[in-house]
């Protein structure tokens, strides 16, 4: 695709979370559809005709295993932020439909154990998770999602470990 082609696509609408344990540590996961070290957040696509919130949760568990009653929602972002994934991936994700993505987020206190976290769910999207200090998990994203995890930690800064 062209870079003035890419340049007019819109972003997908999606959802994050900042899912905190009783620490203030942030649960970061490793991508298996990658071959670099790829760490992230829970996040995805909102369904049509469903709310940002409920589409947090539900992509939560699905991501996760965490079940929505196992967390509480502390804090919803004040707006939406943008991402651009590099132009060469802009034609293997989504079908080459978006840019990149605009994200509301959402941090969550996790209530339960570790032993509640299973990411070997119906479609795994990562290799292995662990709780990172907000920094930890900037430095480990891949380059494209730096910025918008930093603005994400400003947002919380007063829920987070840093």
């Amino acid at each position: 695709m062209a870079k003035i082609d890419i340049l007019a696509l819109p972003y997908r609408p999606c959802v994050g979370l900042v899912v905190l344990n009783g620490q203030g540590l942030v649960f970061a996961a490793q991508r298996l559809d990658r071959h670099y070290d790829a760490w992230q957040m829970p996040q995805g696509g909102i369904d049509k005709g469903e709310a940002p919130r409920t589409a947090a949760l539900r992509e939560l568990e699905e991501e996760t295993g965490i079940q929505p009653a196992r967390v509480e929602v502390v804090r919803e972002s004040a707006g939406w932020l943008n991402y651009d994934v590099p132009h060469d991936l802009v034609p293997q994700l989504w079908g080459g439909r978006y840019r990149g993505q605009k994200q509301r987020w959402f941090a969550v206190r996790f209530l339960g154990s570790d032993t509640e976290i299973d990411i070997e769910t119906e479609h795994p999207e990562f290799r292995t998770w662990r709780w990172m200090a907000a920094t930890d998990v900037i430095a480990s994203a891949v380059e494209f999602k730096r910025h918008t995890y930093t603005r994400v930690f400003e947002e919380f800064d007063d829920l987070i470990d840093m």
